[in-house]
Order: structure tokens, then sequence, then C-alpha cells
């Protein structure tokens, strides 16, 4: 090889990194922010994924997801929702403690949340159907199943004579919640105890106060604060041998007895979709919020054989999921 050639071909490989980085910073970035760890979220990685890919986006090749997790540390979604803007990520998504972040940090980029909480009074659209502003995403709001939860609990442990209620104080329909469960309790002939909690000291003091009661069950009502400490409550219901139902899945891979709510899994895909159509041009002042269709239950064995708890065979012919 004569020396032209041979600066030829290093020039050629010297501007292969050079090529890749152009054609990276060509391609949209996607920002994906949640408030739990990256290994609590895999499976809803993969399922976003797939709705991007129905829409014919696929990562590294035609578009960039830049992740983000606050590890259930709250304080940092701020500094997390930031540097994704900073970023100017095309569209971000995000569960709704994350989504409030990035709303307090930008007013142009397009969001796409995917939350089990009323959108309208949490604040985060104006209307299902036309969101307006910039922000539209999947809800898979879980405050109609509490009831369904509560006839569950009460097949699972029949002879106790008060079941309890945990609920968020500052959570958007916990009132109504509240008298739901009430009037299921009584409809079933069972005595509901209803507790409150909104903070780490408050939950002591609400496992106290169920003990003391000799509860023989506990439903756990819908709530962020609740999800964001989901091993403790787990914990808290293991150490005072508390048979437990719970609102999301989440709760029952790190320990929790029993989850019935929206497929969070489906959610995540559908907003996979909502981001690629926003990449097409779609704006998300036009994409109605969508409403959850799909449902798992989900029932941990491990839990049930610690806790003594006999698993009647028609709810285990349920379940849609079996944590052995």
């Amino acid at each position: 090889m004569n020396r032209r050639q041979m600066i030829a071909t290093l020039g050629g490989v010297a501007a292969w990194p050079i090529a890749a980085r152009a054609q990276q910073a060509a391609m949209p970035v996607i920002g994906f922010l949640r408030s739990a760890s990256a290994a609590s979220s895999a499976q809803l990685v993969t399922a976003f994924r797939q709705g991007l890919k129905e829409e014919g986006f696929v990562e590294s090749q035609n578009v960039i997801i830049d992740f983000r997790w606050g590890d259930d540390q709250l304080d940092r979604l701020p500094v997390l929702a930031s540097d994704l803007v900073r970023r100017q990520a095309a569209v971000i998504i995000g569960n709704v403690l994350a989504t409030h972040a990035v709303m307090a940090a930008t007013a142009t980029i397009p969001i796409v949340f995917v939350g089990g909480s009323d959108p309208i009074r949490t604040g985060l659209v104006a209307s299902l159907s036309r969101p307006g502003g910039n922000v539209t995403g999947v809800v898979f709001t879980s405050s109609d199943l509490t009831t369904k939860r509560l006839a569950q609990l009460h097949e699972l442990v029949p002879k106790s004579a008060i079941i309890a209620a945990l609920f968020d104080r500052n959570a958007p329909e916990a009132e109504l919640q509240m008298k739901d469960v009430e009037e299921v309790g009584r409809t079933i002939g069972r005595q509901v105890l209803i507790v409150k909690a909104a903070d780490e000291r408050d939950l002591t003091a609400a496992f106290g106060t169920i003990v003391q009661a000799n509860a023989g069950g506990l439903l756990l009502g819908p709530s962020a604060f609740f999800v964001s400490r989901r091993r403790e409550l787990a914990m808290l219901a293991a150490r005072y041998a508390l048979p437990a139902t719970y609102t999301d899945r989440e709760f029952a891979e790190v320990g929790g007895l029993m989850s019935y709510g929206a497929s969070q899994i489906d959610a995540y895909r559908r907003a996979g979709s909502y981001a690629g159509r926003i990449l097409k041009g779609a704006k998300p002042a036009d994409l109605p919020v969508e409403l959850a269709t799909k449902f798992d239950l989900v029932i941990n064995l491990a839990t049930a054989k610690a806790l003594g708890v006999e698993i009647p065979p028609a709810l285990l012919a349920l379940a849609d999921e079996v944590i052995e």
C-alpha cells in the first residue's frame, strides 16, 4: 500500500466514529423517566419498546431512548427531568410522579404520562378527550377496582371479623374510595376499619392501629406514595402476618400477597405507540387520554405460604400471573 492509499484509508477509519455520531445526533431522542428503579421496570420498558416498534421506531436504529431512574428517591426527579429538557428530547415519557416534575421543567416538549390516578384531578390534563397543552397519556385508574379487591380479600380471609383499608389521605380520590369500601363492607357483612397515612411516620402508626384492632386482612388504596414505599409496606404486612391486597403488580413482585389492577405492561405499550405518533407529528393536545382496558390479578404463592394463607382454587384459577 502506498502512502497516498494509507492516508486515505486512515482518514476513512477516523471518519467512521464522526459519521456514527452525526447519524446518532440526527435521531430523535425520547426521554424516559420513572420514579422507580430500572430493575423493577424491565417489563414496562420492553412493552414501551414494543409500542414504539408498532409505529415504526426501533431503538438505536431510528430513535434514541434516554432512560432516567429515580430509584424511589422522589427528590431526584426535578433534576432528572431538567436533564432531559436540556437534552431537548423530542418527547418525554413518565409515570405520574415523574410527569409532574417534567411539567415543572417544560411547557413545550410533548409529554406522555402513564399513571393510575385521575389525570384531571391531579392537574395533568384539562380533559380526557382533548387534553390541551403539551401533555397526554394512558391512565389505568384503579378507583373503581377497589371494591372488587375488597371482595377478593373477603374471599381470602372469610373468618376475619375486621378488614383494614389503608388510604393515602392526600390521594385525589381517597374520600370517595373510602365511602365505596365502607358501603361494600356493609353489603358483604364485613366491618371495614379505615386507616389513613400520608408519610413515613404515618405508616408505622397505621399498622399499629390495624394490629391493635385485630384486623384479619388489609386492603391498600391506590397511591403514588404507597407505590414508592411498596417494599416497606410489603414487609410491614409480612411482619404482622396480614394478608393484603394491593393496586399494582409491583407490590406482588416485592413480596406483597396479591394485586389486582390495570395492566401497566399494556399501558406502557400504548404509551410507546403514542410516543411514536408524536414523533410522526401528532400533537399531545389532539391525542385523547387512553383508558386501561386490560386488568391483571397477580398472586404471590411464596408469600401465601409464609403467611399460612390458602388461596381458594377459584381465585387462583383467575390469576393472570402466579409468583412461585
